[in-house]
């Protein structure tokens, strides 16, 4: 006889799962980071550019740009659903410590640094960010209050669009990248809840 009974993450004690739980949650976080800000910066970039989006990419000046841009929004995307996911579990699954927000945030920012050639100025730039960021955060609300709004900021501030262009886009740059998150919540409450 057999019990029929769903096991949930909730049901189960944060110290057996941190082995298992905390290597999937870092892993979530870089894959989600990295999806949300490849999407919404090129895609920014095709809908701005149209026709010459392709010729763009034989301009080595234009792809410097492209690669400050992607690895300052990337860096702040990281932060974003960093806080957003250690605030969550904090608060309304009473598990992690806020440490573990530092954890998983240096480790994948080595880890871009080292496999990956994160530019040395931009990871610095991002550590200190990051720990300002830290020192200030609500955990107790952060997960409820506009959690993903630096990266959108972020998104806008390094698209290597004219500015004159970019006032006229800000709204939309704005919400196509907080459409993206939304559905990166919804993945991840539903991956907590399995």
């Amino acid at each position: 006889m057999g019990i029929k009974y769903k096991l949930k993450l909730k049901d189960l004690k944060f110290e057996y799962l941190k082995e298992y739980f905390i290597p999937d949650l870092k892993e979530f976080i870089q894959k989600k980071s990295a999806w949300v800000s490849q999407v919404t910066l090129y895609g920014y970039l095709k809908t701005r550019m149209g026709a010459k989006y392709v010729l763009m990419f034989e301009d080595e000046i234009f792809l410097g740009s492209i690669n400050k841009a992607k690895w300052n929004i990337y860096s702040t995307a990281l932060q974003d659903l960093t806080f957003y996911t250690i605030s969550f579990l904090k608060n309304i699954r009473n598990q992690h410590d806020t440490e573990k927000a530092n954890e998983i945030y240096f480790e994948i920012l080595d880890n871009e640094l080292q496999k990956n050639e994160m530019p040395k100025e931009i990871y610095e730039n991002a550590k200190k960010n990051f720990l300002e960021r830290y020192e200030k955060i609500n955990w107790n609300e952060y997960h409820e209050s506009l959690p993903f709004n630096t990266s959108a900021l972020s998104l806008y501030e390094w698209s290597p669009i004219a500015e004159e262009l970019k006032s006229l886009d800000k709204k939309i740059v704005l919400n196509s990248m907080i459409l993206k998150w939304d559905n990166v919540k919804k993945e991840f409450i539903e991956l907590i809840n399995f």
